[in-house]
């Protein structure tokens, strides 16, 4: 067995909503029936008994070894503990080729989890050994690597929960939430809302306690000082006992509490300048330690911070008792668990003597041992909610202390007997605010229930009813996907939106092109979601993107789906008939809002039968009011836009609305065909948007195919008194609907320039010149840039072979260039003639073409 390659698909795909790993997985003879590999499952299930049980369903009753790669990298991750369920192993046309594929939730740990399987089942194969322990711990430290901590977890999970959009902006803790103009983002517990002044503010402890003690909260004395013995002295100043700590640290770095003399106040300042240079020493506090949330404008969460410590039992010694400790699951080495572990340093050790003790000593049954002098988690402190016990006071003066220093998510930290009674009648104070606090304490606490705090964290991010998300628009299909693409962003954008549209010919973002070249996948269209100046998208979503990375939303407003007629680039990719084109291009349908909309031809069987895999309602769309589907809809009362007496009607239940085709410049008042069907299509697509009629109205009657506004697509020129058409049409289903269009339109000799794209069935190349010589007197091949794999000549004897017995063309020329093909028609070209021009390098030919027209 060979993994020939290996993929993530990260959005919506053919195979599921699910992301996943696709493997592309060569079987030999031997292995398309596992079964018959003598001891090969035993081997297998010695090395990894939770393996599931192999399914021949699907398989012609024999399970392949593809199918045992699928669920080896499913379990193993799952035994990893990365919470995944699905999996499937497709048979290809080609013998012996299978398509894999695997949920993941972390990219690396699926891809990775798919390597190891591979090595697990040749181990067995081959009757090797297999370290499955350490293969799991990879996979589990991989994980915690890359997966998000607890803190940012949860504020991603209160989003899903409300279904509001996220994606990671790094492999750190900053999260993007929403798309476009409504997104939000955050960074651990920061906010993109947080002032850069704030989190200054609030790392400089002076001036914080300055301020506080101007609002009114209660604050402990104390003063900046510049040497050992300044700290002494100021310590006497203030009275003993005192504090000792770095200016603007954090997470308890360099902090000395309840120093009483001189020899403890010089080590303690010693200590502080090892993080930073500016040191602070203030009265020490009785009491405990408590941390008190503020989100917004609320506290949310209050706990206990209790210093690393242990508790004797008689029988082990401190350092054992730590190990005992430190073996809770729940703690780890860094910010990735709820708990971290106690560490066993030196400062752990001086603590130790303080208390008569060192790490061998074997403390008393019920004995509390403290191992460092702050509470803080990072150092493996405990916390105890006590969020139900604070007095409205306590609650009141964190607020003003949040709000003071200017902080949407602050971390107050007060030092009280008890939180049940005010500071003031304590003698307590707040003794700092914290930005980007630390969640974990309030989430997972040691002890008492966890506070809600990624809900708290989105509802200040997000208005009640609000999902951070702008309508998305994804049109496919075989035929028109560009021109109807361009047209409903028009048509959105008539209405005041500011648009960021993806399809073959570049991004655009508010009528700015920002990227160029074919940009109809995933990747432009991510960018589009996460440009500040979008309030909605509209992305042109073509086969090969969803085949090589899935969708780049999760779910879509609108879903269109112009055509599928007889397919195009059958043979690629494992998609070889039409019912695969079918099933690939309907993942948009698939994915729709339970809200949303789906646009379908109603006209085109395939394409209606997607209705039923649609969650959200279905607009048909078909020119002829009376064909079975588009009467059926309209008898239902359900939305259907087709054509009556040269007008389009878009109706539902008693709702009609009429635009005249002689409003609609592009089908050139109704007799270009495909156009009428793609101004439907772009209709029935704004409508499911919800942008309003009169917007819709005004967008059709400013929207032309000129080569600027949509290159390549029916472009009309007029040159010498003859019409030249130039269109980037490349398979059969489009010849016929140029043809049709073309015989609409007068002219005394028609004329076509055309080439073929290698890339195509052989019989897919000739039907084209089959159709286009029914239609034209003089047909000029042409061979370029676009063999892809063909040998020379190839693509034009297909074509000519198309030619053979031509109802009406009765010239034919073959020629090497596109320039010098396009040359050659338009010379020949007289007055009352038409030439359609169907071009290769879109952008090159259009201007090679308008520069001949100038010329005259």
């Amino acid at each position: 067995m060979e993994v020939i390659r290996t993929r993530a698909l990260r959005g919506p795909n053919l195979w599921s909503h699910h992301t996943a790993i696709e493997a592309i997985v060569s079987c030999t003879p031997e292995e398309l029936a596992v079964d018959k590999l003598s001891g090969f499952e035993v081997r297998l299930r010695a090395r990894f008994p939770r393996i599931g049980q192999f399914q021949p369903h699907g398989h012609a009753d024999a399970v392949p070894m593809a199918h045992v790669l699928e669920l080896t990298a499913l379990a193993l991750q799952a035994e990893a503990g990365c919470p995944v369920t699905f999996s499937r192993t497709t048979a290809t046309v080609e013998q012996g080729i299978y398509q894999s594929v695997v949920e993941y939730t972390e990219e690396e740990v699926g891809l990775r989890a798919v390597e190891l399987a591979e090595q697990l089942i040749n181990a067995a194969v081959a009757d090797q050994p297999f370290d499955l322990t350490a293969a799991l711990t990879e996979l589990r430290d991989l994980d915690e690597d890359v997966r998000l901590g607890p803190s940012t977890g949860a504020i991603v999970q209160a989003a899903v929960a409300r279904r509001i959009p996220y994606r990671r902006m790094t492999s750190g803790s900053m999260v993007a939430f929403g798309w476009g103009s409504k997104q939000r983002r955050i960074q651990a517990a920061e906010i993109d809302a947080t002032s850069a002044i704030a989190e200054s503010i609030a790392q400089d402890k002076e001036l914080t306690k300055k301020l506080l003690d101007a609002a009114g909260v209660p604050v402990p004395v104390g003063r900046s000082v510049t040497s050992a013995e300044d700290a002494w002295a100021a310590a006497l100043e203030i009275g003993l006992p005192v504090v000792i700590k770095p200016k603007d640290g954090n997470q308890g770095k360099g902090v000395t509490v309840n120093v009483t003399t001189e020899e403890a106040t010089h080590a303690a300042y010693h200590t502080a300048r090892e993080f930073r240079d500016d040191i602070l020493v203030e009265r020490f506090l009785a009491g405990h330690d408590f941390r008190l949330l503020v989100i917004g404008s609320k506290l949310v969460a209050a706990a206990r911070r209790d210093p690393p410590h242990v508790v004797g039992d008689g029988k082990h010694s401190v350092r054992e008792l730590v190990d005992i400790v430190n073996a809770d699951p729940r703690r780890g080495s860094g910010h990735a668990t709820s708990l971290t572990k106690i560490r066993f340093d030196d400062i752990a050790l001086a603590r130790l003597k303080m208390q008569d003790l060192d790490a061998d000593s074997v403390p008393a049954q019920g004995q509390r041992v403290i191992l460092r002098n702050n509470a803080n988690l990072s150092t493996g402190g405990s916390a105890t909610d006590v969020t139900d016990d604070v007095h409205p006071e306590v609650a009141a003066r964190a607020v003003e202390a949040a709000q003071m220093i200017g902080l949407d998510i602050c971390g107050v930290d007060v030092v009280v007997d008890s939180v049940l009674r005010p500071i003031e009648e304590q003698n307590g104070g707040v003794v700092e605010v914290n930005a980007a606090p630390g969640l974990r304490m309030h989430l997972s606490p040691s002890y008492g229930k966890g506070r809600p705090i990624g809900e708290a964290i989105i509802g200040t991010l997000f208005e009640d009813g609000e999902d951070g998300r702008i309508p998305v628009i994804a049109v496919t299909g075989t035929n028109g996907k560009t021109t109807t693409v361009r047209l409903i962003a028009h048509l959105v954008a008539s209405s005041g939106l500011r648009v960021g549209m993806t399809n073959t010919d570049g991004v655009y973002v508010n009528g700015r092109q920002i990227d160029s070249g074919d940009c109809s996948g995933p990747k432009s269209a991510r960018n589009v979601l996460q440009h500040p100046d979008v309030d909605a998208a509209v992305f042109e979503t073509a086969r090969g993107g969803i085949l090589r990375e899935g969708l780049a939303f999760d779910r879509c407003k609108v879903a269109v789906v112009t055509n599928i007629g007889a397919g195009d680039h059958l043979g690629l990719n494992y998609i070889t008939t039409v019912e695969d084109l079918a099933v690939l291009k309907r993942v948009i349908v698939q994915n729709v809002d339970d809200n949303g909309m789906a646009v379908l031809n109603a006209t085109d069987p395939i394409v209606a039968a997607m209705a039923a895999t649609c969650r959200g309602k279905v607009t048909f769309f078909g020119a002829d009011r009376y064909h079975p589907v588009v009467a059926t809809h309209i008898a239902q009362g359900r939305r259907t836009v087709y054509v009556d007496k040269g007008d389009l009607v878009a109706v539902e239940g008693k709702f009609m609305e009429r635009i005249a085709l002689a409003d609609v410049p592009i089908t050139r008042g109704g007799q270009i065909g495909f156009q009428v069907e793609n101004a439907m299509a772009a209709v029935a697509a704004a409508w499911g948007a919800g942008i309003d009629w009169a917007a819709i109205r005004l967008g059709l009657k400013t929207f032309t195919t000129d080569s600027h506004n949509a290159p390549g697509r029916f472009n009309v020129f007029d040159y010498r008194g003859a019409t030249v058409i130039a269109d980037y049409g490349h398979n059969p289903d489009a010849m016929l609907a140029l043809v049709q269009a073309v015989e609409a339109m007068p002219a005394k000799r028609r004329s076509v320039v055309i080439s073929g794209a290698g890339d195509r069935r052989d019989e897919d190349i000739r039907q084209q010149t089959e159709i286009l010589g029914k239609a034209f007197d003089e047909v000029v091949l042409y061979q370029d840039q676009c063999q892809r794999g063909r040998a020379d000549g190839e693509v034009i004897a297909l074509l000519r072979e198309g030619l053979r017995g031509a109802s009406r063309t009765s010239q034919v020329d073959e020629i090497n260039g596109e320039f010098i093909a396009i040359d050659t028609a338009l010379e020949r070209l007289r007055e009352g003639d038409l030439c359609l021009i169907l071009v290769d390098q879109v952008e090159e030919s259009l201007a090679h073409i308008a520069g001949r027209i100038a010329q005259g």
